[in-house]
C-alpha cells in the first residue's frame, strides 16, 4: 500500500479472506486519514489498513494501548482486534456518531455543552490515572515534538502575512520563556479534537472517541488545547469540571499560549504543502484575531 492509493478490490478481498461472513455487506472507502485508509461495513465495522511501515506500527501499538485503556474509561472507546495479514489491518465495531465540528457546537443546547464538557473531563481524568509503566508496556513514548521555535518562525514565515508577524514573534517568544508543566508529565489522548469524536447530533450527546494512535506521554495542559478547535468555551468548562474531578487548578492562560503555538507549529510544518498551508493559516488567523492581535 506504501506510497499509492489503495485498490478498494484489494482492501475488499483481504477483509473477505478473513472474514467471508461478510461477502453480502456493503464496503465505503473512507481515504480521510494521514497515515491509515479505513473500510467501513455496512456501518457497523471498521477496518483501518496502515499506508507505510510507520503507520503499521502505530496501528499495532494503538491496539495495544486500547486493551489497556478501554476497561479504565467510561468514555466509549474502540475494542480493536489487529489481523497479521498480509496485508496487515484492524477491526472494530463502529462507534456511532460523526465529527463534532465548531458550528454544529455552537447550535448545541447549554446543557448539552456542559454533559460534552463533563463526559471530556471524565475521560481526561481517567486517562491521566492510568499506571504510566503499565502504558509504557503497551507501547507509549513521548509525545511527537512540535518544530523548534526558530524553526517554526522560519518556516511559517514566507506564508504569514505582516500582520501576524509580530504576533507568531510574541507566541513563539512566550512559549521560550514557559516555565516547566506545574503537573509534569503524563500519559494522555493529546488528540481531542472533534475529528477523533463520534458525535450524536440528534440526542445531542458524545458516543465516544476514537484514534489513539497518537496517544503518549506530555505536558497536563498540552491535552486540553485541542478542544480549542471546536471552541475555546468548551476548553474552559472542562478544565473546570476536570479540577472538580480531580483537584488540579489549570492555567487557561497557558493553555492558550499552547493552542496558538500548536496552531503555527502545523503552518510552519504544512508551509509548502498547496493544500494544507491554507487551512493552518485561517486556524493561526482565527485563534490571533480571537485575542485581537489582528
Amino acid at each position: 500500500m506504501e506510497g499509492a492509493e489503495p485498490d478498494p478490490g484489494t482492501l475488499r478481498a483481504a477483509i473477505l479472506a478473513a472474514f467471508p461472513e461478510l461477502a453480502g455487506s456493503r464496503f465505503t472507502l473512507l481515504t480521510a486519514g494521514w497515515d491509515s485508509v479505513a473500510v467501513d461495513a455496512d456501518d457497523h465495522l471498521i477496518f483501518k489498513f496502515p499506508r507505510h511501515a510507520v503507520a503499521a506500527k502505530a496501528l499495532a501499538r494503538e491496539v495495544r494501548l486500547l486493551a489497556v485503556i478501554r476497561p479504565a474509561v467510561t468514555m466509549r472507546v474502540p475494542e480493536m482486534a489487529l489481523h497479521a495479514g498480509p496485508p496487515l489491518f484492524s477491526r472494530h465495531e463502529k462507534i456511532p456518531g460523526t465529527h463534532l465540528l465548531a458550528a454544529d457546537y455552537a447550535r448545541l443546547a447549554d446543557t448539552a455543552r456542559q454533559r460534552l464538557a463533563a463526559g471530556m473531563a471524565l475521560f481526561y481524568a481517567e486517562l491521566h490515572r492510568l499506571d504510566p509503566e503499565a502504558m509504557r508496556a503497551a507501547g507509549a513514548g513521548p509525545m511527537r515534538a512540535w518544530l523548534p521555535p526558530e524553526e517554526i518562525l522560519r518556516r511559517a514565515w514566507p506564508v504569514l502575512p505582516p500582520v501576524l508577524r509580530a504576533y507568531a514573534e510574541r507566541m513563539v517568544a512566550a512559549w521560550q520563556r514557559l516555565p516547566p508543566d506545574p503537573y509534569g508529565s503524563t500519559y494522555g489522548f493529546f488528540d481531542g479534537h472533534g475529528w477523533n469524536m463520534a458525535f450524536d447530533h440528534a440526542a445531542e450527546r458524545l458516543n465516544g472517541i476514537y484514534d489513539f494512535a497518537d496517544s503518549g506521554f506530555g505536558p497536563l495542559h498540552q491535552e486540553f488545547i485541542y478542544t480549542d478547535l471546536i471552541a475555546p468555551e468548551l476548553t474552559a468548562r472542562i478544565i473546570a469540571e476536570y479540577a472538580a474531578l480531580t483537584g488540579r487548578a489549570l492555567d487557561a492562560r497557558r493553555i492558550a499560549l499552547l493552542s496558538a503555538v500548536l496552531r503555527l507549529s502545523e503552518l510552519a510544518e504544512y508551509a509548502e504543502d498547496p493544500i494544507h498551508a491554507p487551512v493552518m493559516l485561517e486556524n493561526v488567523a482565527t485563534w490571533a484575531a480571537r485575542e485581537g492581535a489582528t
